[in-house]
């Protein structure tokens, strides 16, 4: 009996487009919250830390309910001719609402601790916000937003619950590691299942390694590129 890498591809490809979108979206998350006053601050701080403490089959719930042909942005896809729920593209999306926390606390808390001083300094310069932003703040608050990074590229690779319910295992299509581990030892596969525990484990070992080190050097660079 052959054994297939599809579901490492599959999950690798997933993560790697989900972290590359949260990454974008959590970033802007953050400095929209640092910028957000009173009790819209502290509505967008629960709205984008929800899902990080919702269990994954309620997140794939609402999702379902969403994107479902019955769902406000499902019907208004369906009117393109586009079914999102049961493909590929599913996955990433499930990948990217259980990672996005992950990536929206770290850069927050990266932000956050950006000096007051710096920022003030450019705005005396005549900077602009978005310049003191891409120029002062993210420099400074590089390796919060590189574990973070890290972090939810580590989560998407092993999301299972609302992959499970908004993408379902189909083979060689959206049947992802943690999916293909499930099922094989629900079939009684402990040696596919096994293989797959250890390759898994093995993948976020090398990443969250990776992490450690740019972790490290960027602190080494003082926070610069």
């Amino acid at each position: 009996m052959t054994f297939e890498l599809t579901p490492l591809f599959l999950s690798l490809r997933t993560a790697l487009c989900a972290s590359g979108i949260v990454f974008l979206l959590g970033i802007a998350c953050a400095r929209l919250f640092l910028y957000a006053r009173g009790w819209v601050k502290w509505l967008t701080d629960v709205l984008f830390t929800l899902p990080l403490v919702l269990p994954p089959t309620v997140l794939g719930f609402f999702l379902l309910v969403l994107c479902g042909k019955h769902g406000p942005l499902g019907r208004l896809m369906l009117r393109y001719g586009v079914s999102l729920l049961f493909s590929w593209q599913a996955t990433v999306l499930a990948a990217v609402v259980v990672s996005f926390p992950l990536m929206y606390r770290a850069a927050k808390g990266a932000l956050e601790q950006v000096e007051e001083e710096l920022v003030w300094a450019a705005r005396t310069l005549g900077w602009g916000e978005l310049r003191i932003f891409l120029r002062v703040m993210l420099p400074q608050a590089l390796p919060g937003i590189a574990a973070g990074a890290v972090l939810s590229f580590a989560r998407a690779l092993g999301e299972f619950g609302a992959t499970l319910m908004v993408a379902g295992n189909i083979p060689g299509r959206t049947q992802t590691m943690p999916l293909a581990i499930y099922f094989a030892t629900a079939a009684g596969n402990m040696r596919a299942a096994a293989i797959w525990g250890w390759i898994i484990t093995l993948v976020s070992c090398i990443v969250l390694g990776m992490m450690q080190l740019c972790s490290t050097r960027a602190r080494r660079r003082g926070g610069r590129l």
